[in-house]
């Protein structure tokens, strides 16, 4: 129990990432909206918009379908008719004084929406063009507060990456603890070659190890997020290929620290290559890109 007691920070932190790996796992994804068709409609005339969504309940829930129109008002379809959990048809009438500001066409957004789900939108998703019929149809026009709002805790939906969002709570926290770790590192190392204190040294090696091993598993974590999203392990990405290299540079330090057997130069010229592998990181990932 002592034992326990001295080292509470360990057992504190085995329970929080077990705890960011069952939340990031369990925790529900919003509902989206994954395709649609057509995506060309016209004023005055009528417009039927099949719609694919993702994580719905269309089924279970009464459901609406809106457009947004570009002065921020909603066009309510007449009629919708569920498919499935997940599709549905919808019925517009378009009217024909819809404000286009001396353009030919505007886009709308469209936004599905039911009290369980909140709402979803798919930004930009119908153009409507000006229409030729002679016909004139009116439609009632509403406000956005009119709109269900979901009080889920949730992942927002986002085209292309879906489910890897998942990742944000390990990709991203792993950039974050490995460039913590470096920042730190390098600062022992300019302690050490201030002070000549081999405790400055020792925490320098410590936490450049484990740092590169953050860095190794953010490269990891980062090509299977790059395979469901892109279809790839890898891209010419300019921040990809710098990260790889600033990767690197860190590996020559492990080598270069097991090549010098003498401890005060092992020490000294580590320390000074450790400040200029972090110049180096923050240059490559930083500064290059731009």
């Amino acid at each position: 129990m002592k034992e326990l007691s001295q080292h509470w920070w360990k057992l504190l932190g085995v329970i929080i990432l077990l705890y960011v790996i069952v939340r990031g796992f369990t925790t529900p994804i919003n509902p989206g909206v994954l395709n649609y068709t057509p995506n060309v409609a016209y004023s005055d005339s009528t417009l039927s918009l099949q719609v694919e969504a993702y994580n719905t309940h269309f089924d279970e829930y009464t459901t609406r379908v809106w457009l947004r129109l570009p002065n921020d008002s909603l066009l309510k379809a007449k009629q919708v008719e569920v498919k499935s959990p997940v599709h549905l048809l919808a019925q517009f009438d378009m009217p024909g004084n819809i404000d286009f500001e001396d353009k030919s066409s505007v886009v709308t957004s469209i936004i599905v929406d039911n009290e369980y789900d909140g709402y979803a939108i798919y930004p930009e998703g119908v153009r409507v063009k000006k229409g030729t019929s002679s016909q004139v149809v009116t439609a009632e026009r509403f406000p956005l507060g009119v709109l269900y709002q979901s009080e889920r805790f949730a992942f927002p939906f986002r085209n292309i990456i879906y489910e890897t969002i998942r990742n944000t709570f390990f990709h991203v926290a792993i950039w974050f603890a490995m460039f913590l770790l470096l920042i730190y590192s390098c600062y022992c190392s300019a302690m050490y070659l201030w002070k000549k204190d081999f405790e400055f040294d020792m925490k320098s090696q410590s936490l450049t190890t484990v740092g590169i091993w953050f860095g190794i598993a953010g490269i990891l974590t980062g090509s299977m997020w790059a395979k469901y999203t892109w279809g790839t392990f890898w891209t010419s990405d300019v921040k990809l290929n710098m990260s790889a290299v600033a990767l690197l540079i860190y590996f020559a330090y492990w080598i270069l620290r097991a090549s010098i057997p003498d401890v005060d130069n092992r020490a000294r010229i580590a320390s000074v290559f450790n400040i200029f592998a972090f110049g180096c990181l923050m240059t490559l990932v930083m500064v290059v890109p731009r």
